[in-house]
């Protein structure tokens, strides 16, 4: 078993050896059953299953509530299942802690929100920053974002402002995916 963390929660994933196509469609249907208790429907839900789903590719939903994009994915296992399941946890924790008046409403939607080519953006942050387009460490897109952000500060020989907002806007996206 694995422990992961992610938006503050430490969830356990039990590696899947069978079936995965089938539990990736059970993980699909536990995010629409979970959304379904603030009022969204099958329709109000986007999640496209992978045919094959022991791929090792990032999972992802999303949905719209009160008028907001919103999206969570999540890429750190090593198959397309169990990343579902960490979407599906995360999200069935979050709703749950709004639900139960733990998290407001603002913060609920904050925590979810992104546009909704979300995941373009974040391929260009890292291309921006240097960094493989599939990096999940945090550590080495913190080390080129630190070269980038010293070498394009307004106050250095080589300084772009422009460049600079880019670059801390590009790493807070990241930083933001892989919390």
């Amino acid at each position: 078993m694995t422990t992961v963390k992610v938006k503050g929660h430490e969830i356990y994933v039990k590696p899947v050896f069978d079936s995965f196509n089938r539990r990736a469609q059970k993980f699909k249907n536990n995010i629409i059953t979970t959304l379904r208790k603030l009022g969204l429907t099958e329709d109000d839900v986007e999640i496209e299953l992978e045919t094959v789903a022991i791929k090792n590719v990032a999972a992802s939903a999303s949905w719209w509530y009160d008028g907001q994009n919103q999206y969570c994915s999540y890429g750190g296992m090593n198959k397309y299942v169990e990343n579902l399941y960490v979407v599906s946890k995360v999200i069935e924790l979050e709703v749950n802690a709004f639900l139960s008046g733990e998290k407001i409403q603002d913060d609920f939607i904050r925590e979810f929100m992104e546009d909704k080519d979300i995941e373009e953006q974040r391929k260009e942050a890292r291309k921006l920053l240097g960094v493989e387009p599939d990096c999940k460490d945090m550590d080495i897109i913190n080390q080129k974002y630190k070269i980038l952000a010293k070498k394009y500060h307004p106050d250095m020989p080589e300084g772009d402002i422009d460049m600079f907002k880019k670059i801390n806007n590009a790493h807070k996206m990241l930083k933001r995916e892989l919390q």
